[in-house]
């Protein structure tokens, strides 16, 4: 592995932000995202698996749209270190049928998705992964969490009937 990105000083960019990636200062207030970053997680899982399951979804969600990903960081020192989302990821929780129907509704809305389905924790690499995740039709996935990106309102729609998790 390179860790170049780890240990190269940055310079912070220069080129503005957008409204959906402007930085929260306390002489600006709040700052409303354009787009909306959220998962959703099935409420019976684990803790270790409430966690794992977030990690890899929003893991798609940077490589999709990768404008959500901000510039890289740099401490006092130099030291530099991987950029982040530019935004908070909202996390939510629900039964399976709520997840099955978010699913359907972000399917049907062409937002960007990540899927989690339970068989993903009996499988040890990516490549097993994948194919566990292609061996199950679209409506039959046992689905532990997904997420999503895309307009407020749109991810608002999806995520109808969730709640924020504890």
């Amino acid at each position: 592995m390179d860790n170049t990105a780890l240990t190269t000083p940055v310079s912070p960019s220069s080129a503005p932000l957008s409204s959906s990636s402007a930085p929260l200062s306390p002489s600006s207030g709040p700052v409303r995202f354009d787009g909306k970053i959220a998962v959703l997680l099935r409420a019976d899982l684990a803790p270790w698996q409430r966690l794992n399951v977030t990690a890899f979804l929003v893991s798609g969600l940077g490589t999709a749209v990768p404008e959500l990903i901000g510039e890289p960081y740099a401490d006092a020192d130099g030291v530099g270190y991987l950029p982040m989302f530019r935004q908070p990821v909202l996390v939510f929780e629900g039964g399976p049928e709520l997840l099955a129907a978010a699913h359907g509704r972000a399917l049907s809305r062409g937002l960007p998705t990540a899927v989690f389905t339970a068989d993903l924790f009996a499988t040890g690499n990516d490549r097993d992964n994948r194919a566990a995740v292609r061996a199950v039709p679209t409506a039959a996935l046992d689905l532990v969490g997904l997420a999503l990106h895309g307009p407020r309102n749109a991810v608002d729609k999806v995520l109808k009937g969730a709640r924020m998790h504890p």
